[in-house]
């Protein structure tokens, strides 16, 4: 497993006016995670799959020593799960409180860019017209013209939502 890129001290703006993100390609649409939650990119890696988990984690990967889920983003916004492809990378993310941090991979199909979205260019999520949950959406971004959505990560990666999807489906086995 090959790391393509590590974000070890992301840095937002000082004044806070603006923040750094994380835009990559999911189906046709365009996504951004705060690059404060993004610890690195790998190339896709070989996983192992473990029974009974929710559709949506694709399997677990070793991370230097470290077991970390990886969940399937098209899975998990209810979509069939994302084709592998040679430009297919998992974003490990870093979620939870200070307390508690877990690290969880996410499979996207292809990053794009760190970008810098003031904050004033960032409109709530809209409250119709979305193919995804409004709570697995902070905000919408303009960038260029084009909008990104910005990704709430502690909502779509929730742990315990994805351990009771895993529970249901296990039920329905």
């Amino acid at each position: 497993m090959q790391a393509v890129n590590s974000f070890d001290e992301p840095q937002a703006n000082a004044r806070g006016e603006q923040q750094q993100y994380l835009t990559f390609r999911q189906g046709e649409e365009t996504f951004a995670l705060p690059i404060l939650v993004t610890k690195e990119i790998l190339e896709f890696p070989a996983l192992t799959s473990v029974p009974l988990m929710a559709p949506c984690v694709r399997g677990v990967l070793n991370l230097r020593g470290q077991v970390v889920p990886v969940v399937d983003l098209a899975a998990r916004f209810g979509r069939p799960p994302a084709a592998v492809t040679r430009r297919t990378c998992v974003v490990i993310v870093e979620i939870g409180s200070e307390d508690t941090r877990l690290d969880i991979g996410v499979v996207v199909d292809s990053v794009s860019q760190v970008i810098d979205i003031p904050a004033d260019q960032i409109e709530p999520p809209p409250s119709f017209g979305t193919r995804l949950r409004l709570d697995f959406i902070k905000g919408m971004g303009k960038v260029d013209g084009q909008f990104v959505l910005v990704l709430d990560a502690e909502h779509v990666l929730s742990v315990e939502e994805i351990a009771t999807l895993g529970t249901v489906t296990g039920e329905a086995a």
